[in-house]
């Protein structure tokens, strides 16, 4: 049989690191999406929430504006959850 060479293996810390990266691999990608789609969704809310101030088409930017602002509530506690998942 075949002894590893010492200089190859792994220090725990690393090895820990890999571990980690192997139970969650997406990881970064989702906290990617998450600030993105949280960003998008602060500009449309932030949009119509002037619209309705100035009170242009309020039928349809008050619904407009909820959904903006549920978006913005979903990617808050997707990054949370992440957060605590984490730990």
């Amino acid at each position: 049989m075949v002894e590893p060479n010492s200089q190859k293996r792994l220090d725990p810390e690393q090895y820990a690191r890999l571990k980690a990266g192997m139970a969650t691999p997406y990881r970064g990608l989702r906290q990617f999406l998450y600030v993105g789609f949280g960003a998008s969704g602060f500009i449309g809310a932030f949009i119509f929430f002037f619209q309705l101030l100035a009170g242009r088409d309020v039928e349809n930017a008050l619904p407009n504006f909820a959904l903006q602002i549920g978006i913005v509530t979903l990617m808050i506690f997707l990054w949370r959850w992440e957060q605590r998942r984490k730990k």
